[in-house]
């Protein structure tokens, strides 16, 4: 499997590269919002479950495939990692702050960002819009840093690395298309709207996907900070939005168990094809 995946990559820029993976994770949202189609209802503690799964991959793929890389690149030095983790949180921060969105379950009147008129659908599809954003940026810088591999060894390792972090991506945002399509399904909206709009959520991921495969290549030096800038934002999302939404409704040891068996299988994937 591993030697078809290296094949078929190996065979397109690594920009295109990045619009595949992305695409691929794009279409997991889509199928998460998939669901939708087929009942109205879905297990708050499963889904629950899902999010904590999604908070525990991105935990170990901010590390594994994103700030190790950029330490191991600049020597072992810890600045650049450091000072683009931060940024990366910094940046999500603001972005946070000025994007008007509504988390699920809560009342309008309690959505964050600017104050806007927008409708609640656009709402919470800009909740998890705000997820993807650095999700697309890490797989595009992943698959961006395997250019500057300086041997072909390394070059097929860090590619497969990319991989195993679009795959976990991938299975972590199964849940977060079912976390904007369910809830409006809930309150009254049709079957295939409520499907549209949240495969919607995930059309920011190929978008940020090639911008920063495009950036890396385009600025060398960067490529450390890029990896951790990512890892940042990541991790921001984890905290601010994944585990505090994980554990809002009761049932807070499944979501913890979640997260656990979320960061053991990235963890796996990443050293299996890593």
């Amino acid at each position: 499997m591993e030697k078809h995946l290296l094949e078929f990559f190996q065979q397109h820029h690594v920009v295109v590269q990045a619009l595949i993976a992305t695409l691929f994770t794009w279409v997991v949202t889509a199928a998460g919002a998939a669901m939708v189609l087929f009942t109205k209802r879905f297990n708050q503690k499963v889904m629950d479950g899902m999010l904590g799964l999604a908070a525990g991959v991105m935990i170990a793929a901010s590390f594994w495939s994103l700030l190790a890389p950029a330490i191991e690149m600049s020597g072992g030095d810890w600045m650049p990692a450091t000072v683009g983790f931060l940024a990366g949180g910094a940046l999500l921060y603001l972005v946070d702050k000025i994007l008007p969105h509504l988390h699920p379950g809560l009342d309008i009147s309690e959505a964050e960002g600017v104050k806007t008129s927008w409708q609640r659908s656009v709402l919470l599809v800009s909740v998890i819009t705000l997820h993807n954003i650095p999700e697309g940026l890490a797989v595009g810088v992943a698959f961006g840093a395997v250019a500057h591999a300086t041997e072909p060894a390394m070059a097929g390792q860090m590619l497969l690395g990319a991989i195993a972090l679009t795959i976990g991506i991938g299975i972590q945002n199964f849940p977060e298309g079912l976390a904007v399509a369910m809830p409006l399904r809930r309150e009254g909206m049709g079957r295939f709207k409520a499907f549209m709009y949240g495969q919607a959520s995930g059309v920011v991921e190929p978008i940020a996907g090639v911008l920063g495969a495009w950036a890396v290549l385009a600025m060398t030096p960067l490529l450390p900070y890029a990896l951790a800038f990512a890892a940042g934002a990541m991790i921001f999302v984890v905290v601010e939005e994944l585990i505090p939404e994980s554990q809002r409704n009761g049932f807070s040891d499944f979501a913890t168990a979640g997260a656990l068996a979320g960061f053991a299988i990235m963890m796996v994937l990443d050293v299996a094809l890593g």
